[in-house]
């Protein structure tokens, strides 16, 4: 994971190309990436150095690969021929390239309430500091009750949720220290008689820290969505024996994963989380987003638009779409939003 993340940045997908119709089977996968690899920095196609080669695909599988190039212009170049040939020495096979277009995420926005941490800090001071520690990241003016705007991609909001909660953390602490020493202070005989009587407590250890609260995780809403209807989130959750509380808010989903009563491995909903986060990250360089526009437009045509949708959608098991009031998202890989979008259109036209 980290090799395939290395470099990324707010332009990589100018830099992608997808590439699909390698034969399936042929080669082992570690092979077939040297031969895409190989193909695109051969001086013939004009491809340049080649960053990184994913393959196979989360979302679209085996047979199409994910190629980044060190500059954008190779990108391009590759792009201008549809239609590439393999070398004869590793088989004859002709694949379609096309352009990865835009990321489907580049920018998240967030609300964040912050008037939990009044009693402890000086808000303002704590806004700066964020600021300091994700400069990436813009905050709005801080409202008096506490609430603040944020918007940035998805990666740092991540940054930002766990700065934050590594700040709640280190209170917290302090706020238990302080109330250990107060206890101690003013209970110290008490204290002293219960060692005498054979008690192993410690001071401050009273409550122990619970499991039962789990793990939790924040993901962007489409990719979490597009995740829920792949197979691999149910059957994790199952083959693990936990269950997920899903919060929807916004462009931002929040998950809170927990053991199910006869589950024997505490460590499962850590486990889960972590599977799931590896499996989100992937999606959200690998995912597309297209969006068709309702705002406006007759319940006449609005009809015929989510008709098309609900038809050609059909023939794409792979792509996810969500209808809201305003507009349809259409959520997939990078050629398959493309194509389906295009079915789309031609069939309203026919329609009209």
């Amino acid at each position: 994971m980290a090799s395939v993340l290395k470099g990324k940045d707010s332009k990589a997908s100018e830099r992608m190309v997808e590439v699909a119709g390698h034969p399936v089977g042929l080669f082992n996968d570690q092979l077939l990436t040297t031969v895409v690899k190989t193909h695109f920095q051969d001086i013939k196609n004009k491809g340049g150095v080649v960053e990184h080669v994913i393959y196979p695909t989360r979302t679209r599988g085996r047979g199409v690969a994910n190629v980044t190039f060190k500059e954008k212009k190779g990108a391009k170049n590759v792009s201008r021929k549809q239609k590439h040939c393999q070398a004869e020495k590793v088989g004859p096979a002709q694949f379609t390239v096309s352009h990865f277009g835009e990321k489907v995420f580049s920018s998240v926005k967030a609300i964040l309430d912050l008037s939990v941490f009044r009693s402890q800090v000086i808000l303002e001071s704590l806004v700066t500091d964020l600021t300091r520690k994700i400069p990436t990241l813009s905050f709005s003016p801080l409202e008096p009750n506490g609430r603040v705007s944020v918007q940035g991609s998805f990666l740092d909001i991540l940054r930002l949720k766990e700065t934050l909660l590594l700040k709640a953390s280190s209170l917290l602490e302090k706020n238990r220290n302080f109330i250990s020493e107060e206890k101690w202070n003013s209970q110290g005989p008490k204290r002293d008689l219960q060692r005498g009587s054979n008690s192993s407590e410690s001071p401050g250890s009273s409550v122990p820290e619970t499991t039962r609260s789990g793990e939790t995780l924040v993901l962007d809403t489409d990719v979490f969505l597009y995740l829920k209807k792949s197979r691999f989130y149910e059957s994790t959750l199952k083959k693990c024996h936990v269950f997920c509380q899903e919060r929807v808010d916004g462009e931002i989903t929040t998950i809170c994963i927990r053991n199910a009563q006869q589950c024997s491995h505490p460590n499962n909903a850590k486990l889960v989380k972590a599977l799931i986060e590896e499996y989100s990250l992937a999606l959200h360089f690998e995912l597309k987003k297209e969006t068709l526009l309702l705002k406006g437009k007759e319940n006449r045509d609005k009809r015929r638009i989510k008709s098309a949708c609900e038809q050609v959608s059909l023939r794409y098991p792979k792509v996810l779409i969500n209808f809201y009031e305003t507009h349809i998202d259409i959520i997939g890989s990078s050629s398959d939003t493309y194509l389906l979008k295009k079915e789309i259109m031609k069939l309203i036209r026919l329609k009209s």
